[in-house]
């Protein structure tokens, strides 16, 4: 674990993200306080379109309006 002051840290902030990134557990300190550590962001996942096909049915009429009555039932007047 590498450690660096705020000030130290302000002055070479692209060497410190480079070394984060590549896994190394960088640390900025107050005094000597611990107060940040950086850490490399983790890929997001490829998605592929289509992930949930058939997993889900509805009955024909499910996109239909509600009748009068369904929408009393449902606190809609």
């Amino acid at each position: 674990m590498k450690k660096y002051s705020i000030k130290e840290a302000a002055k070479s902030f692209p060497k410190l993200i480079r070394e984060a990134s590549k896994g190394e557990e960088v640390v900025i300190t107050r005094g000597a306080k611990p107060i940040v550590k950086l850490v490399p962001v983790e890929p997001l996942k490829d998605r592929t379109p289509g992930g949930f096909e058939g997993r889900f049915s509805w009955t024909p009429d499910a996109f239909d309006p509600l009748t009068d009555e369904e929408m009393k039932e449902l606190g809609f007047e």
